[in-house]
């Protein structure tokens, strides 16, 4: 499963929403990507998340397989379209 998102938060996704993501991304137990333009990258890794240097604006598409797959692609971009702290 995947769906597209947008980038809410006017800072980007900097270390503190990145770890958050990682975080949430760690609690499910399916594959997880986030990609953006023609990377992509594991939601589970901090590094990963960060090269993508996620700006406000920027679309990204959150992909899943797995357990859980709709829940985690949902929660993931609920957090991406929200402003993370």
């Amino acid at each position: 499963m995947e769906k597209e998102f947008s980038v809410q938060n006017p800072l980007g996704i900097h270390s503190r929403p990145a770890g958050a993501l990682m975080k949430k991304a760690k609690a499910f137990t399916c594959d997880i990507t986030i990609a953006k333009g023609d990377k992509s990258v594991n939601a589970k890794s901090i590094v990963g998340l960060l090269s993508l240097e996620m700006r406000y604006g920027d679309k990204v598409t959150v992909k899943a397989s797995g357990e859980q797959e709709e829940e985690a692609v949902n929660e993931l971009g609920t957090m991406l379209e929200s402003v993370l702290e």
